[in-house]
């Protein structure tokens, strides 16, 4: 079962389709070219992104009818909230 991951902005639209739990290549909005895995775990989608020996990591989860994402590197996070289109 593949998962499919689309984000639309005015930056840059992007999909990735992957299998949960299993490692893929990436190439991400600002294209960087990444090794990711993506898993669930307890109800939050956490994807893991490695490059150059560096990492990032993605948390989605929905809470309230929101998508909020966790995006963290080192210890530097930002959070966004997303709102379903009417």
């Amino acid at each position: 079962d593949k998962v499919t991951v689309k984000t639309q902005s005015t930056f840059k639209n992007t999909e990735i389709s992957f299998k949960l739990g299993e490692e893929f290549d990436e190439t991400t909005a600002d294209d960087r070219h990444v090794k990711s895995l993506v898993k669930l775990d307890g109800g939050k989608l956490i994807h893991v992104q490695k490059w150059d020996g560096k990492e990032t990591s993605l948390v989605r989860e929905l809470k309230d009818g929101k998508l909020i994402l966790t995006l963290t590197m080192g210890n530097v996070v930002s959070t966004r909230t997303y709102e379903k289109a009417t």
